[in-house]
């Protein structure tokens, strides 16, 4: 057991050199791609699913402080219907469809690999409604696609993988209009240039 924590010690001793080249690796332009957990609350209805999307972003490194601002486009899969809700056969559907984010990011790089940070911001998610009130004639049918503004708020933590490459785990809530809010856990993985 010592000999592999001895060797541990001594990999990361002898790695540590090269990364104190870089003296800001948390800087710059940044782009990437995330997946995860993704949960909706409606006036107290939850609905799970997956969110998916891109983000872009920059960020400055000052000593062990990093700023950023960042954008990022997602979808998620939550897509659930109700049976029943006014009449026998009717059926209510509500969907989350895109979500639009820009805010910014304050951090800490607590080692020469890994950034510890928080993040803020606005957020714009589409939701649909469908409703089919289980008839022929379909004389109640709707369908709505409403665009609701929202304050998001969260927290990760990213690992330099490579030079040029990262990693990262976060969790974010967003707080949106008509009682609509959402948590997610997301995974990325990016490349900075």
């Amino acid at each position: 057991m010592r000999k592999y924590l001895f060797a541990m010690i001594l990999a990361t001793t002898a790695a540590t050199p090269a990364l104190a080249q870089d003296s800001a690796p948390f800087s710059g332009l940044r782009t990437e791609g995330i997946i995860g957990y993704d949960t909706t609350d409606v006036e107290g209805e939850n609905s799970d699913g997956i969110t998916y999307g891109a983000q872009i972003g920059y960020d400055v490194q000052t000593r062990g402080a990093v700023f950023g601002v960042e954008g990022e486009i997602a979808d998620s899969t939550i897509d659930e219907c109700v049976q029943d809700v006014d009449v026998t056969g009717d059926q209510l559907c509500v969907e989350a469809g895109r979500d639009l984010y820009i805010g910014g990011r304050v951090g800490a790089a607590v080692s020469p690999r890994v950034l510890v940070y928080g993040k803020a911001g606005y957020t714009n998610a589409r939701v649909r409604t469908d409703y089919e009130d289980g008839t022929d004639s379909d004389t109640l049918d709707f369908s709505v696609g409403e665009n609701l503004d929202g304050v998001r708020v969260g927290g990760g933590v990213e690992f330099a993988v490579g030079p040029n490459s990262y990693a990262k785990t976060e969790y974010r809530y967003s707080n949106y209009e008509q009682g609509f809010d959402r948590h997610q856990v997301v995974a990325g993985f990016g490349f900075r240039f």
